[in-house]
């Protein structure tokens, strides 16, 4: 197993002074063009701010930045901090991006230096250096974090109102006036000028040839004031610019020439350029979509089949937002934020997939309605449609079809217009976008640990381990997965330390990826990420792209890392502990190895040594204890970090074990006959709410400790495989009844007019994942039940006719002549 990153983090602590020393001043104790490094007399790690070993000019060269985001399509002002210049007029700033794209920069008449980031074709972290000599050196350092344009706050780009009637115009009822409109303190200056950005890809698809761009098509408006909106009647765009079909707008200072790269700007949201489009498309709109559509159908055709790489869609609803380390809430069907499911209608929430495919970088979609149906596109025009081009991108970006947005935009999304929206051929779309019926979907495996701290290991077996140090809760060669946590004691209410522990730390890494940590800050005891033994700030972005895996972060108190392998984690505070809980798919079966216990579907080996030794059911918890002790974590592969002279001294020259600290066992436990009784109130026959009661003298941390388990059980119960026997045709020249096609769903079946029923008029699905019944056939002639109705309407004339002449037989025998009165 490959060391991490604290090897250089011994060498540091070797050579540093103690904590109070600052380093003395030669020409080796500088960052510049160190940043990051650990060796030295002084250090340029971000780990040396906490320990005070920092170099004198380490926030001179170690930048941060602020804002310390924006969207990929570039154009925001961003400032250094910490870091003035002295004579502002001498200096010519360039902030180069990824060692290649160069932009220029500016010094602010306070003496602050300014970079402007550039048009990417990726997201995420983006390293970048400063040179304030023209460009001759790049001493000084930072981090720029590039987003999807979709997560761009409002006050960041420029609004097309009523985006819908920009996207449909020049169809049918769709004319007149558009306008748009942005926070004119967001771009400060006093005229402004409106372009036409336009996208392509352009060579063979999956060649070496194949590249994505932007270009400047033409203005819509130059030096008009600033004023915060504007409003044009469009025109069509000349031949030479009919070829772009989805774009964006884009708003910079007149001062600028038109198309100038890389200056400080606001963009509009990517959409199809309806508005632009020739004569030919306002005059018959749906025959141009047609024409679009085929055209779009023919080169599908010739590409590759990327279907069969997408994972499976979960079943339903439950499992979608439980599996939280493969799927992620789709942006654009949202049950959290009003489920205003444009291009889904009937759906109430969406997920993608996380991972983009390997091969083709291609996404799963996953929709479902309110009762927890997954919606497919075989019944429905709002059912979930996989994607060519993955929304998010996939690594390593910038070529397609891994563009973010713009790849999905070109192969998804405007095929969607051509064949759905502008014109009325949408079986056409579906059939090449077809729904994942979910019928090979396996739910992933979950383990938790949390509170005193209590243990759930994959295959269900629960156990308490209180140490204090440093563990191994999981690892898996498969992959090179580890999942490290940090346990340290709790304090009572009068400040003594508990004989329970916590988890305060966890931290993982995967095959070569980023390593994040996850802690409870000191001081807020809220959670504090770290990437790389950084702290990360979340005041502007709450997701983040990152090397081998994606972020979210929920309301400061819950984080989801979500791997490159499926894997997935979510760390959260639960009372003065952190709650983590782990989900691995079915791959990692008989792959791991810690103290989340071995996943085979075998509780009995769960207690397995670093030597393979299995400690049998029923081990008594002082030999767990021995158990626990066993998966220490070892310096040379920890993935903590020790940025504070308080975790060097006790966890770092410490034994990762401490054998000094004396755990409470259960056998230990006692509580005066008050707290007894609540606590029995509290916690019921949850005896992980009653240990912890009993450790910390705390019902609210018993109550913690409640919730965490009731949380991981409520997981596991929306984790349970369910059987699904796939979807159900209807019969040609009828219709079905129902859209759900789960054990025990009942499918109905009825004919057309003038077609009768052959087969059974309803199919169950069974546990063994089949079809009580196939789809029947709709024969022509009258239907079953048309010929009962006639069968019986007839009967029912007959009978009538007979009462009556029984009636006026009764009736003749009292009068001699036909009709008269008596």
């Amino acid at each position: 197993m490959k060391p991490a990153l604290l090897p250089w983090a011994l060498l540091l602590l070797a050579t540093a002074p103690g904590p109070g020393s600052g380093p003395t001043a030669d020409a080796q104790e500088s960052c510049s063009l160190r940043c990051g490094a650990l060796d030295g007399p002084c250090s340029c790690h971000p780990t040396c701010s906490g320990l005070g070993t920092c170099c004198l000019d380490f926030r001179d060269f170690c930048l941060e930045i602020l804002p310390y985001s924006g969207s990929m399509m570039g154009g925001k002002d961003f400032v250094v901090q910490h870091f003035k210049m002295s004579s502002p007029t001498d200096a010519s700033v360039i902030c180069r991006f990824k060692d290649s794209i160069q932009t220029l920069g500016h010094v602010d008449s306070s003496g602050q230096v300014h970079c402007v980031s550039p048009l990417l074709y990726e997201s995420g972290r983006i390293p970048f250096t400063v040179s304030l000599d023209n460009g001759h050196s790049f001493p000084r350092a930072g981090t720029w974090l590039a987003v999807h344009p979709n997560k761009v706050s409002m006050m960041e780009k420029s609004e097309l109102v009523n985006e819908t009637r920009w996207q449909y115009y020049g169809t049918a009822n769709t004319s007149g006036n558009l306008s748009l409109t942005w926070h004119v303190k967001s771009l400060p200056t006093q005229t402004i000028t409106i372009e036409l950005w336009g996208y392509e890809e352009t060579g063979m698809p999956y060649s070496q040839e194949w590249t994505a761009k932007w270009s400047y098509l033409y203005p819509l408006a130059t030096h008009i004031p600033n004023s915060g909106s504007f409003t044009f009647t469009p025109t069509p765009a000349p031949p030479s610019y009919q070829r772009w079909r989805v774009g964006a707008l884009r708003i910079i200072d007149s001062k600028n020439y038109a198309g100038q790269k890389d200056v400080q700007a606001l963009w509009t949201n990517d959409h199809a350029l309806a508005w632009h489009l020739s004569d030919d498309f306002r005059e018959d709109p749906v025959a141009w979509a047609r024409t679009q559509c085929q055209a779009w159908e023919e080169l599908e055709d010739q590409l590759p089949n990327f279907l069969e790489e997408l994972p499976d869609c979960p079943c339903t609803l439950t499992q979608a937002r439980a599996d939280s380390g493969r799927f992620f809430t789709d942006y654009g069907c949202d049950m959290e934020q009003g489920s205003v499911c444009t291009y889904h209608p009937g759906a109430v929430h969406c997920v993608r997939s996380v991972q983009a495919s390997l091969r083709y970088g291609s996404g799963q979609q996953c929709c479902y309605t309110a009762d927890g149906t997954q919606l497919l596109t075989a019944d429905s025009s709002g059912g979930s449609t996989p994607d060519r081009g993955h929304d998010w991108g996939a690594p390593p970006f910038r070529t397609p079809p891994r563009v973010p947005s713009m790849s999905h935009w070109l192969y998804d999304v405007l095929s969607f217009y051509y064949c759905c929206l502008w014109a009325p051929d949408c079986p056409r779309y579906m059939q090449r976008r077809p729904s994942n019926d979910c019928r090979n979907y396996r739910p992933p495996r979950l383990a938790s640990a949390f509170g005193d701290p209590h243990f759930v290991t994959f295959d269900g077996t629960n156990f308490t381990f209180n140490g204090r140090g440093e563990y191994v809760l999981l690892e898996a060669a498969l992959t090179d997965l580890r999942v490290q946590a940090r346990a340290q004691p709790g304090t009572m209410s009068n400040g003594t330390e508990t004989r329970g522990t916590g988890l305060t730390a966890v931290a993982v890494q995967e095959g070569n990826s980023d390593v994040v940590e996850v802690r409870l800050a000191n001081r807020t005891r809220g959670l504090e990420v770290l990437l790389n033994q950084e702290v990360l700030s979340f005041t502007e972005q709450s997701w983040m792209d990152l090397k081998g895996m994606f972020l979210s972060v929920a309301a400061g108190d819950r984080v989801s890392i979500m791997l490159a392998s499926g894997a997935g984690l979510e760390v959260s505070v639960q009372g003065p502990f952190l709650s983590v809980s782990v989900l691995l798919p079915e791959k990692f079966l008989t792959h791991t190895h810690g103290l989340l216990g071995t996943l085979n579907n075998d509780p009995t080996d769960d207690f397995t040594l670093h030597s393979g030794r299995v400690l049998p059911p029923g081990t008594s918890p002082q030999e767990l204890f021995l158990f626990g002790a066993n998966w220490t974590v070892h310096n040379a592969s920890s993935l903590l970090t020790y940025d504070s002279w308080f975790l060097v001294h006790n966890f770092l020259y410490q034994p990762k074990h401490d054998p000094t600290f004396k755990p409470l066992f259960p056998s230990e436990t006692t509580l005066n006959p008050s707290l007894a009784q609540e606590a029995a109130k509290l916690c019921e026959d949850d005896h992980f709410c009653n240990f912890d009661v009993a450790a910390t003298g705390s019902l609210s941390t018993g109550t913690a400790t409640r919730v965490a388990h009731q949380l991981h059980q409520r997981r596991m119960q929306s984790l349970q495989p369910v059987v699904s026997c796939g979807w159900l045709a209807p019969p040609p020249n009828g219709q079905k009844e129902g859209n759900r096609y789960l054990a025990g769903s009942t499918i109905y079946f009825h004919c057309d007019n003038g077609y009768s029923l052959a087969g059974a008029e309803t199919s169950t699905c069974q546990a063994d994942g089949t079809w009580s019944s196939p789809t029947p056939k709709c024969q022509p002639g009258r239907s079953y039940a048309v010929l009962l109705g006639i069968i019986f309407g007839g009967l029912a004339v007959v009978a009538a006719v007979a009462l009556v002449y029984v009636l006026l037989r009764r009736r003749k025998g009292n009068t001699h002549v036909w009709g008269a009165e008596p």
